[in-house]
């Protein structure tokens, strides 16, 4: 575990299941600076193989974190301070306009953030938008990428 002072964004994955999806979300971070948490109970073994292949060699520039209550962390923050990604809300990542240090939730693969979360607070949630019907989801690397890559242009990071 590493950490960086003051990340321009908080990337949380909520309960990943999937090693090589990890992975590629901490090499974004790495190159990115902004900090990863792994949040609450994982799909794998942080010592996995398809985990630090997808990471390649770059897991010492990672600034990251495991943390196992979930509920106690999510409890903890201000709710101006973060922000879900889901499939099922409508308003776009676009609005969201963060602020340094912000949270930018991503739920699990196969579920998503848990709804209670979404439901208290339905105006803190965004997705990212798709034309076509019959696409469920994009790839969770993928839409970590495009909203981590828009928060740091809305903050003036280029």
């Amino acid at each position: 575990m590493r950490l960086h002072s003051n990340p321009p964004l908080n990337i949380v994955l909520f309960e990943p299941q999937i090693p090589p999806n990890t992975g590629n979300i901490a090499r974004l971070c790495a190159a990115t600076k902004c900090h990863l948490i792994l949040l609450g109970k994982l799909g794998f073994d942080l010592t996995d193989k398809k985990l630090k292949r997808a990471g390649l060699d770059y897991w010492q520039f990672v600034s990251w974190e495991h943390i196992l209550k979930a509920e106690e962390f999510f409890e903890a923050l201000a709710p101006e301070k973060f922000h879900f990604l889901s499939v099922h809300y409508h308003k776009p990542y676009t609005e969201i306009n963060p602020k340094e240090g912000d949270y930018v939730f991503f739920g699990k693969e196969t579920t998503g953030l848990p709804k209670k979360w979404m439901e208290s607070f339905p105006e803190r949630c965004f997705t990212v938008p798709m034309w076509e019907t019959g696409v469920r989801s994009l790839n969770l690397g993928s839409a970590v990428a495009v909203v981590v890559y828009d928060g740091l242009r809305q903050l003036g990071k280029f």
